[in-house]
């Protein structure tokens, strides 16, 4: 049915160039010999005549490239489509505009030919314009909308403003896991967010030749199925992308900016970008640290030396969050479970370390 269109719209097309325009090449040029071209019927039926052959060689491009169109379209996010439509219908009468003083011209290449390219032209730029700045225009409405509750009804809109912020998870900490843990202990407020593009790079991660990465993408995938169908929190896909951006992590802030959000990582580096561009960040890994129990100097406490250290005599143990404890001469008291006395404790960027020393050795003291 497509095809029969194609073939269609250029057997019309070709009549209405041959009738515009055959009669006025041949008395611009002035050839004698086809002086009964000059008929603007004849000239029709010879321009419909040669756009019908031009169509046998076209009409499967043309077809394929509107499939190819309609399953971009039909794979675009609502939002996307929207605003892109939106802008094109701008450039269109912008373009309208541009042209009304075109048609008083006499000269016919100006009149008739130079409104379709700036139709054409102009539509392009406003859908494209439309489609990049989606998210500015759509937050943008939602900050219209807030100002316009705050008008009608003021405390709506405090009310509106306690919402906890969305959480914008990141592949590191999914991957990571603890996320499930927190969301199932309720100290994480507000709605999930997982982008598109993250899951597209989790999924990436997932199909790797790289077994210890495949494995990592695997347990990020089975942390979403928990998170999403196993806990009391609410999970939201986030279906846009930004084109113009190529890093993952650059997506999340200015997704995070657009929608006024939170990034959820344990990412150093993307914690220190989100920081320094005022974007709020929560660190998973900041949160162990700080959830950590404090030990002093003096305390006891009773560890399982389970191997040796970097120097002499040293012996390793560590507390029920991973934190390592170095026992000064501990060596000899490896696979045994003693009590220790704490020396000191160092903090440090990695983590926090603590030095012991067994409390047998303290009361020989």
């Amino acid at each position: 049915m497509l095809k029969k269109l194609v073939h269609i719209f250029f057997v019309v097309l070709g009549g209405t160039i041959g009738f515009v325009y055959i009669p006025v090449i041949v008395e611009f040029f002035n050839l004698q010999n086809v002086e009964w071209l000059t008929n603007p019927y004849l000239g029709m039926a010879l321009g419909a005549i040669i756009f019908f052959l031009i169509s046998y060689f076209l009409a499967d491009y043309i077809v394929n490239f509107f499939k190819w169109v309609e399953d971009a379209l039909i794979k675009l996010p609502a939002l996307d489509l929207f605003f892109g439509s939106v802008g094109m219908i701008f450039g269109l009468i912008i373009s309208y505009l541009v042209t009304m003083p075109l048609q008083d011209i006499s000269i016919k290449i100006v009149s008739q030919v130079l409104p379709i390219f700036i139709t054409i032209i102009l539509g392009y730029l406003g859908f494209r314009v439309g489609f990049q700045r989606r998210e500015e225009f759509s937050n943008l409405l939602r900050t219209g909308k807030k100002e316009r509750q705050k008008v009608v009804n003021i405390n709506e809109s405090e009310a509106e403003s306690d919402m906890p912020k969305p959480k914008i998870l990141d592949t590191s900490v999914i991957i990571d896991g603890r996320i499930a843990d927190i969301c199932s202990t309720g100290f994480l407020e507000g709605t999930l967010v997982i982008p598109q593009f993250v899951l597209g790079e989790l999924q990436h991660i997932a199909d790797s030749s790289d077994a210890l990465k495949r494995n990592r993408g695997r347990r990020g995938l089975d942390v979403l199925n928990r998170i999403q169908k196993e806990l009391p929190v609410i999970v939201e896909i986030y279906e846009g992308d930004f084109e113009e951006i190529a890093e993952v992590d650059s997506k999340l802030i200015k997704l995070a900016k657009v929608s006024n959000g939170i990034v959820v990582t344990n990412d150093f580096n993307l914690n220190k970008v989100c920081d320094l561009q005022g974007v709020p960040v929560l660190n998973i890994n900041d949160l162990a640290n700080a959830v950590k129990p404090v030990v002093l100097p003096g305390e006891e406490l009773v560890v399982q030396v389970i191997k040796d250290g970097k120097e002499q005599k040293q012996g390793i143990a560590y507390l029920d969050d991973g934190t390592m404890i170095v026992v000064e001469e501990g060596r000899d008291y490896i696979g045994k479970t003693i009590e220790v006395v704490i020396t000191s404790v160092l903090q440090t960027s990695a983590g926090r370390m603590i030095f012991a020393k067994p409390k047998s050795l303290e009361k020989a003291l």
